[in-house]
């Protein structure tokens, strides 16, 4: 049993943010230049190289990280999330760093608002208040005159949707199956799925890009790494509302390398979606607790 430490699992959190938020920029670099099914799928290559050695290091190897009662549900997890990689990596390239991430951080009201009719939980009326005031964040960002114009708005918008899907998906899974089960299943299908497209949209790559392609698929095998850690020493609960500091560090990233600004619609749209997520995940905190 691993001992918790909380501040240890916020600063792992923080971590996993800066690490991720370098990954998202890696990735508009490349997806600039080559096709993003194929930059995908590289990242996915690597991702499933590290899920299966993790896996084989683990009690019972790779028969029980496979083992699982419900495969057709894994497997719809697998494509679900390799699918909103796909359109996250696109958003970067059409919309940016920052106007992606404002919209994407959407994806925990999401996932609040669909847990009822996909999970049967109840969401109490103050939840739906927060859901409600996110999405007249969203709004704002949407509105002409922004740094996300309204139809590629939808694109980030399309990922955040597919994520929430994931992480409902995630929850039913974990009723049968382990965290190291489905993080198995995780990389290996995405990763089956990538090369039966991407291989179509094979690109010649110059040796320099071979190198930043390597940095991507490090950073995100590291990121995976904090991740786990942070959750083996803190409750998610706990540690989760850090996540939104990714939208922070990409920002940056977006303004200090590709030149992107900041409106004032991005920053008050984003500033209440990042509030009405806060307070759902506390929101939901405090029910479970009783």
């Amino acid at each position: 049993m691993i001992a918790q430490d909380t501040r240890l699992g916020i600063g792992l959190m923080v971590a996993v943010t800066l690490v991720f938020s370098a990954q998202d920029a890696i990735s508009r670099h490349l997806a600039g230049e080559y096709n993003v099914l194929m930059v995908v799928m590289v990242r996915y290559w690597f991702f499933a190289a590290f899920v299966i050695a993790v896996a084989a290091r683990r009690p019972g190897g790779l028969r029980r990280a496979a083992a699982t009662r419900q495969p057709w549900v894994q497997v719809a997890r697998g494509l679900l999330l390799a699918a909103e990689v796909c359109v996250m990596v696109l958003a970067f390239v059409v919309l940016g760093l920052a106007a992606t991430h404002a919209v994407f951080a959407a994806y925990p009201l999401l996932v609040a608002a669909l847990s009822g009719p996909v999970l049967g939980e109840r969401v109490g009326w103050r939840r739906w208040m927060a859901i409600a005031a996110g999405f007249v964040g969203i709004v704002i960002i949407l509105q002409p005159g922004g740094a996300a114009l309204q139809p590629a708005a939808l694109i980030p918008l399309a990922a955040a949707l597919g994520f929430a899907l994931y992480s409902l998906l995630t929850r039913y899974a974990a009723r049968e199956d382990s965290a190291a089960v489905s993080f198995f299943w995780t990389g290996t299908t995405g990763a089956v799925a990538m090369t039966a497209v991407g291989l179509w949209f094979w690109q010649p790559m110059a040796p320099a890009d071979w190198g930043w392609m390597a940095l991507l698929c490090c950073t995100g095998a590291f990121g995976h790494w904090l991740l786990i850690r942070a959750y083996e020493v803190a409750e998610a609960s706990a540690i989760q509302p850090f996540a939104y500091l990714q939208l922070v560090w990409a920002s940056g990233l977006g303004l200090l390398l590709f030149g992107e600004t900041l409106s004032p619609t991005l920053v008050l749209g984003a500033s209440i979606v990042v509030s009405a997520g806060l307070f759902t995940l506390w929101r939901t905190r405090k029910v479970a607790d009783g």
